[in-house]
């Protein structure tokens, strides 16, 4: 798959489940949410780019869907792709794996939204940003 990459990878310690013993719903969001931060820098736009121009973004949509059980000890990890860019945003598929059989264990998809730090509004990724980041989109 063109334009995946390996972004994550931990075990799954107990404080990190619930009752049932299986990851709670809270930590599958803390690991996609750190996973999601390297898109960004995957698609050639670094942080240092976007401080620079004075930009950021910011999640406008998010879901995610649960496939398969994780539970405590087992060795995970999180692929991610640039799905799309636009004018404005960029759309991104994460999927958490437990590693040793390679099960697709959930899956989150989000729109982030380019957005000016000072003005506090979105605005267009500047046509650099964007032409590097739609050279990263999965195939």
């Amino acid at each position: 798959m063109t334009g995946w990459h390996d972004i994550s990878r931990t075990i799954i310690m107990p404080v990190l489940c619930d009752h049932y013993g299986h990851l709670n719903v809270r930590h599958y969001s803390a690991l996609f949410n750190d996973a999601a931060w390297q898109m960004l820098t995957l698609g050639g736009v670094s942080m240092t780019d976007m401080r620079a121009a004075g930009l950021g973004t910011v999640v406008a949509t998010l879901t995610i869907d649960f496939h398969h059980e994780v539970t405590v000890g087992q060795l995970v990890q999180i692929k991610g792709a640039i799905t799309k860019v636009g004018t404005k945003s960029l759309a991104h598929e994460l999927r958490l794996y437990e590693t040793e059989t390679m099960t697709h264990c959930a899956t989150q998809k989000s729109v982030e939204v380019c957005f000016d730090m000072v003005k506090r509004t979105s605005v267009p990724f500047p046509d650099d940003f964007r032409q590097r980041l739609a050279a990263a989109v999965a195939v």
